[in-house]
């Protein structure tokens, strides 16, 4: 129903913020990675909603991009995952990450989120596979399982997934786990 918001930033109260659209304030909850990006009080902001309506509550959710927003929607899809959830795993993990993490199979990245257990984490992967994880994966190509495990193992480590694919399309394609790794943290330790 409500598919933009765009006005003046009125106030700021994690994880809700008040949007002024001519007079009227709009309630508005939002994840810390948009949260962080706001401009300043008293000015110009344009938000992707998305309204819930439920019998005890009309909730407004706003994000700073539509993949953002995409996400939410497929997160709240999962039987229990609801709004504070998918709220929550944004909060705690961008867009990009998320679908990283949903590629590789990667259920350790998600229990991170704080009010995320195993279990759900587990249902998140799997349900979420192929619809999130998919348009990422391409960024980072791994051939073979040997290089899938030196990328798990520099992420492990804590490289962030750029810096990990970077090291990766550096080595030879036939090398081996183990030397692979080694290979990439001498290329990362320059």
């Amino acid at each position: 129903m409500i598919g933009r918001l765009t006005g003046q930033l009125a106030e700021k109260n994690p994880p809700e913020i008040l949007v002024d659209c001519h007079g009227v304030g709009y309630e508005v909850l939002v994840p810390m990675s948009t949260f962080y990006n706001l401009p300043g009080l008293g000015e110009k902001i344009s938000l992707f909603t998305h309204f819930i309506v439920r019998e005890d509550a009309q909730l407004l959710y706003g994000f700073g991009s539509t993949a953002e927003r995409g996400a939410f929607r497929q997160l709240i899809k999962i039987t229990g995952v609801g709004p504070r959830m998918a709220l929550s795993v944004l909060s705690g993990m961008s867009v990009a990450d998320l679908a990283q993490a949903i590629t590789l199979q990667e259920t350790g990245r998600i229990v991170k989120v704080p009010g995320i257990g195993k279990k759900t984490a587990e249902r998140l992967l799997l349900e979420l596979k192929g619809k999130l994880g998919a348009d990422i994966g391409a960024h980072v190509s791994v051939s073979s399982e040997a290089q899938l495990d030196i990328l798990q193992a520099l992420v492990a480590l804590g490289y962030s997934d750029r810096d990990a694919a970077l090291a990766l399309k550096a080595l030879p394609p036939d090398v081996g786990v183990s030397e692979g790794i080694k290979l990439a943290l001498k290329a990362l330790g320059k």
